[in-house]
């Protein structure tokens, strides 16, 4: 069974300790990189990331973008939804069914 983990700043991933995802609480863009380095090293199926985290680290996490594995998905943080993650849902989703989702168009 593959593990997941959570990556932001504290007060955002705490609660997720709750419901027994493991939490990686990082501080600055070196913390988080590491942190990403370390967890797909270690063969965690999911990361969910702050979007505020996501933000300073997007060259990292292109790396994995086209990767089955992690999946790695971007969640608001206490500071905010700015819908990032919602838009990196959509373009997967145009992506696989060339449409999109929610105009109906097709790309």
């Amino acid at each position: 069974m593959y593990k997941i983990a959570v990556v932001g700043d504290y007060d955002s991933i705490y609660g997720f300790a709750a419901v027994g995802l493991n939490i990686c609480p990082v501080r600055n863009r070196d913390e988080i990189l590491d942190r990403l380095r370390q967890l797909v090293q270690e063969d965690y199926g999911i990361i969910y990331i702050t979007e505020a985290a996501a933000a300073q680290a997007e060259d990292e996490l292109e790396k994995y973008r086209e990767r089955t594995l992690p999946a790695v998905i971007r969640i608001p943080g206490v500071s905010g939804n700015t819908g990032a993650g919602v838009e990196g849902v959509k373009k997967t989703v145009e992506q696989a069914v060339g449409s999109d989702i929610l105009f109906g168009g097709v790309s």
